[in-house]
């Protein structure tokens, strides 16, 4: 933004931090605990979306309204209150339908959106590649199109004058053409980016290394243990949904197989339905993982509610079949690991610290060893790509190199074996 100085000269000037009033409603069969830790979530997507909250609401009620989701009288109050602190914006932590949007806007006198919307304005924010951005826009647009008829109510007529008469299209008509015709050139791009990924991960197939995949609640520290047990750079920071774009890294332990490791997208409760379409090219490559490591912060005070909120999500993808190990991440921040341990099985670490990094490549290395079977080959000399897959691929028990050929025997994995075949005894 700009404005002009006495002078005459512009001047930059930084737009001013929304002011958020957020909102929740606590239904007979919520502990109001839960709704209180979901309202203090949303309080922190609002700061990550750079507003300021100045107010939260709760109110108990048997069931929402249809025209407010929250009674009436407490819209009122809710706009006065927004007067008085000077809110513009007002976030419900559940769904709201156009109409709801609608009503409580007008109301309240402030723009309004929910939780969908909130998060898809931090992924917009966060998107950096095309593949990303393109994924977001996928989202925005499937959201943004039943809510048009709101946006445009002021514009639904038919225009009048020389040309325009007869049937003729609103501009609500127009703008759902143009966006439909843009969610049709967007999935488009993405079914080719999803075939590039298929590539990909054929490769990886083909390269015999196990994949394993991070999975995890947003801000759960995936990232940070990435970068610690690849020794990359990938940015990592206190906030939600830092990660959008898949990473895939080599990690290499002496005396350890190796294996890839690949960063995914944080999941979160109430994740909208538009994101995890939209992102359906990314969530593919758990499909093929060997395992997961599903990382949790094991220092938030919700880290049961995260576990049940990724599990929930596993399932919805259909990737609950996989194996899974769990991993306790930010144990520098826990009062009594022991205890922990105790609770939950699986693998204390803190990817600041490296703590328990060795023991967790050790269960990394367990869960993704292929079983492996015993050959004998005899590989003509000609062939030396062969006879370098079986020491790539394989542990060879013992050499002997004939007139023509070398007689090896190796321990390998049975789907490394692959062009190795024919040479087989």
């Amino acid at each position: 933004m700009s404005s002009r100085t006495k002078n005459g000269t512009l001047a930059m000037t930084r737009p001013a931090a929304e002011r958020a009033v957020i909102a929740a409603v606590k239904l007979p069969a919520q502990r109001r605990w839960e709704v209180e830790e979901s309202l203090n979530e949303l309080e922190g997507l609002a700061h990550a979306a750079g507003a300021t909250v100045v107010d939260r609401v709760v109110q108990e009620r048997a069931s929402p309204t249809p025209a407010f989701y929250f009674g009436r009288g407490k819209i009122e109050e809710i706009g006065a209150a927004a007067g008085e602190l000077g809110a513009n914006l007002f976030i419900s932590d559940d769904a709201l339908s156009p109409i709801q949007e609608r009503n409580i806007s007008k109301a309240v006198g402030i723009k309004v959106i929910d939780r969908t919307a909130l998060i898809l304005d931090i992924f917009a924010q966060r998107a950096r590649t095309s593949e990303g951005k393109l994924q977001v826009e996928l989202a925005q647009l499937t959201y943004l199109l039943p809510r048009l008829v709101g946006q445009w109510s002021h514009l639904e007529r038919l225009g009048g004058g020389i040309g325009t008469r007869g049937p003729g299209e609103t501009q609500l008509e127009s703008d759902r053409r143009v966006i439909r015709h843009r969610v049709m050139k967007i999935r488009r791009e993405l079914e080719r980016v999803q075939v590039r990924r298929r590539v990909r991960r054929e490769g990886r197939k083909q390269s015999g290394l196990p994949v394993a995949a991070l999975v995890g609640y947003t801000n759960a520290g995936k990232t940070t243990l990435l970068n610690r047990l690849t020794g990359s750079s990938f940015r990592a920071a206190n906030q939600l949904f830092v990660t959008l774009d898949p990473s895939a890294r080599l990690v290499e332990r002496p005396g350890r197989p190796r294996f890839i490791l690949t960063d995914t997208v944080g999941f979160i409760r109430k994740l909208p339905h538009e994101l995890v379409a939209a992102f359906r090219a990314t969530l593919e490559e758990l499909e093929d993982a060997d395992v997961l490591l599903h990382v949790v912060d094991a220092s938030h005070p919700a880290m049961d509610e995260h576990v049940a909120a990724v599990e929930v999500m596993l399932s919805e993808l259909g990737v609950n079949d996989r194996p899974v190990l769990m991993v306790l991440n930010k144990i520098d921040r826990v009062e009594n690991p022991g205890a922990l341990a105790q609770r939950h099985d699986g693998v204390l670490v803190s990817a600041v610290t490296g703590s328990g990094m060795e023991t967790l490549v050790e269960k990394i290395a367990t869960s993704v060893r292929p079983v492996a079977i015993t050959a004998t080959l005899r590989i003509p000399h000609t062939d030396g790509a062969a006879l370098a897959r079986v020491y790539e691929r394989g542990r060879v028990l013992s050499r002997r190199d004939d007139d023509g050929h070398v007689a090896v025997e190796v321990e390998i994995p049975e789907d490394s074996l692959g062009a190795l075949e024919p040479y087989r005894c």
